[in-house]
């Protein structure tokens, strides 16, 4: 096992960060292109992230932490973000961000003991019995996996511009999600 809370914790701050960087101040046309029909663009990965520092993470392991096993998880909606603050700049989604996950980070290292709580468990709706130190992993690695699907659709974008450089660029050479 690689867990480590701090290192965790090490992504966790950097991701508002790396993203503030990247997105803000660009133009609509990097913001707003996707990679097809019934995909997100930058800015509804923004509003996802933003949605899972609200419903998801926080929630669920405060779960584990007063409850264990005895209350599965509220079922986290995937979705919700389209239906909510869609006419917020990416500016104005990033300082959002930033500002629940700097809580967020604050109140996860306030309640979790590293050595003494890392094992405990919850009752996740589709997988069952889940551990924490497996929630705050899959927190690291789905804000990677947002990070990676945002510079993803950022290069389709250009798919068609590179010509036949395309067999060279390794982000355009896979199967889009369906």
């Amino acid at each position: 096992m690689n867990f480590d809370l701090n290192e965790a914790v090490e992504i966790l701050e950097r991701t508002p960060r790396t993203l503030e960087v990247f997105l803000s101040g660009l133009s609509d046309g990097w913001l707003e292109c996707n990679e097809g029909t019934d995909t997100w663009n930058a800015k509804e990965v923004v509003g996802h992230l933003i949605e899972a520092e609200i419903s998801d993470w926080m929630p669920r392991l405060n779960i584990i932490l007063q409850e264990g096993e005895n209350q599965p998880f509220p079922p986290f909606d995937r979705f919700a973000h389209l239906q909510k603050n869609s006419h917020l700049s990416i500016d104005e989604k990033l300082m959002e961000f930033q500002m629940l996950r700097k809580q967020n980070i604050q109140r996860l290292l306030e309640a979790v003991d590293p050595i003494e709580q890392l094992e405990l468990t919850g009752l996740h709706p589709d997988f069952g019995t889940v551990k924490l130190r497996e929630l705050l992993a899959t927190w690291v690695v789905h804000d990677l996996t947002h990070i990676s699907q945002i510079v993803r659709i950022m290069a389709e974008r250009y798919r068609a511009d590179v010509g036949p450089w395309a067999a060279y660029l390794g982000i355009l050479n896979r199967s889009l999600p369906k």
